[in-house]
């Protein structure tokens, strides 16, 4: 046995609604459950009303009645003979008990009743159509033995009628008016109140459907203008922008998404050509040292023999440029990966950041000094981050300065802000090229000699940025080279 749950999955997405269906389906709902609540609420008033109104009918006609000697008489008091059908409008105090009888027996309610009652609860006289009413019922019988009180209650088959006993002389009297007509109004409002709500409903969805399909056409319009972006990946195409509403603020952030995008699809760009160049020179070196070791050994048996003082010269050389590719890549990889999986903030003092570089400096380069000057500076950074900032400015320092020279380190703080600075003893940097010492890959004229990527300043001022600081590049009081970089203490 199969299950073949994908299938029915499947179906199930073909099944669901749209938008712009949902919209219109839940407007008629809302509309639909609104009529409900208002058609039941005004129903139910109304009958209320109507109730209440034939039961001050009702207490107005048993007193009334009460003061009549005969029912007849009192049905006359109350003017119910009017009420009465056509074939019931006649004397009825000149009508034989017999006739009176037929009447009876045609099987018309009339619409109004009276019955005397003595003080026992027993019937003792009534107008006609009184079998209609059924027996005395207990509450009734208690009003005419006690002499007090008043009892409202439904008789006859399918409480047809609407009774009031209050009592009268030796007794009570009772008073009854027929409901057909208070029913037959309230059906009749029910079916009115239905087929408003059916056609509201109606009248909602398609009213729904349309406002959907208008107020979800700068949707409509914008998925495409997306799809269409994501099918050709052409970045550089912008969405059209028409007002100021919330689906205008939708396509503006999709444009800056996509000039954000843009932007770094092209420093990608940039940076695989500027990699490709950058490792072209190193790579070529190496080809060529390696291709010149395999000529010396293909040449042993020639008699031409490569002397130990260049095969040596030749391996350090391959030693230096596979140091000089391996540290490329690795500051090319540290430098593409950005922010794609940053290391967290947390508070932590710079002095101890600076400390720890200097520690790792001085291994590196034992020929020159490290003069360091360092109070408490606090502030919520990323702590490999910051190492790798102060560490590739004292490797920049200690590069350019000579044997025996200082890189001075001053750390310091002022105006919410934390100033490391790093100075050396070199030649300084020309102030055409200090904007651009933290370009990617730019190496003024006088550097190009010396070893390096052109990655290390570039990572400095890419970490400093991420810390909303700035770095800048400057000259030195004794004629070097000056590094400063600026850091908020709080963020």
């Amino acid at each position: 046995m199969r299950l073949r749950v994908g299938t029915r999955q499947g179906r199930w997405g073909r099944h669901k609604l749209s938008l712009r269906s949902r919209v219109a389906v839940l407007s008629a709902f809302g509309v639909a459950l609104a009529v409900v609540v208002v058609s039941l609420a005004g129903w139910w008033l109304m009958h209320l009303r109507m109730y209440e109104n034939l039961a001050v009918q009702l207490r107005a006609d048993t007193h009334t009645a009460a003061r009549a000697a005969t029912p007849d008489e009192a049905l006359r008091a109350m003017h119910a003979l009017d009420e009465l059908p056509s074939d019931w409008r006649e004397d009825i105090d000149e009508l034989p008990p017999e006739a009176r009888r037929l009447l009876e027996v045609a099987g018309i309610p009339p619409p109004v009743v009276v019955r005397f009652l003595d003080a026992d609860g027993k019937p003792v006289s009534s107008s006609a159509g009184s079998m209609w009413l059924g027996p005395v019922t207990a509450e009734a019988a208690h009003v005419a033995a006690s002499g007090s009180g008043q009892d409202l209650a439904d008789a006859g088959p399918d409480e047809l009628y609407r009774v009031s006993t209050v009592p009268r002389d030796d007794g009570a009297v009772q008073v009854a008016r027929r409901v057909t007509a208070i029913e037959g109004t309230l059906d009749d409002l029910q079916f009115l109140l239905t087929m408003i709500g059916l056609s509201g409903t109606g009248l909602a969805g398609l009213v729904g459907w349309g406002v959907a399909r208008t107020g979800l056409r700068p949707v409509h319009r914008l998925t495409g203008a997306v799809e269409k972006v994501a099918r050709t990946q052409d970045l550089d195409s912008a969405i059209p922008v028409d007002g100021r509403d919330e689906i205008a603020r939708l396509a503006t952030a999709f444009n800056r998404m996509l000039t954000a995008l843009g932007a770094s699809k092209a420093a990608q760009q940039q940076l695989v050509r500027d990699a490709g160049h950058e490792l072209r020179t190193p790579l070529t070196s190496l080809r060529n040292n390696v291709e010149l070791l395999s000529y010396a050994d293909e040449q042993l048996n020639s008699g031409k023999v490569l002397s130990q003082e260049d095969r040596a010269r030749l391996l350090r050389d391959l030693g230096v440029q596979a140091a000089e590719l391996t540290t490329l890549t690795t500051e090319l990889v540290e430098l593409a990966a950005g922010n794609t999986d940053p290391e967290p903030f947390e508070p932590l003092d710079l002095a101890d950041v600076v400390a720890g570089a200097v520690l790792r400096a001085r291994a590196r380069w034992p020929r020159v000094v490290f003069a360091v000057s360092t109070v408490p500076t606090d502030l919520t950074g990323q702590p490999g981050g910051l190492s790798r900032v102060v560490l590739n400015l004292l490797d920049n320092a200690a590069k350019w300065s000579p044997a025996g020279g200082t890189v001075h380190v001053r750390l310091s703080t002022a105006d919410e802000r934390a100033e490391l600075v790093v100075g050396d003893e070199g030649p300084g940097i020309d102030e055409e090229d200090r904007p651009k010492v933290f370009e990617r890959f730019y190496r003024a004229t006088a550097a190009r000699s010396m070893p390096g990527s052109g990655l290390g300043l570039a990572i400095v001022a890419q970490i400093v940025e991420a810390h909303a600081g700035s770095v800048v590049a400057g000259e030195a009081p004794g004629g070097g080279a000056e590094l400063r970089v600026r850091l908020p203490l709080t963020r």
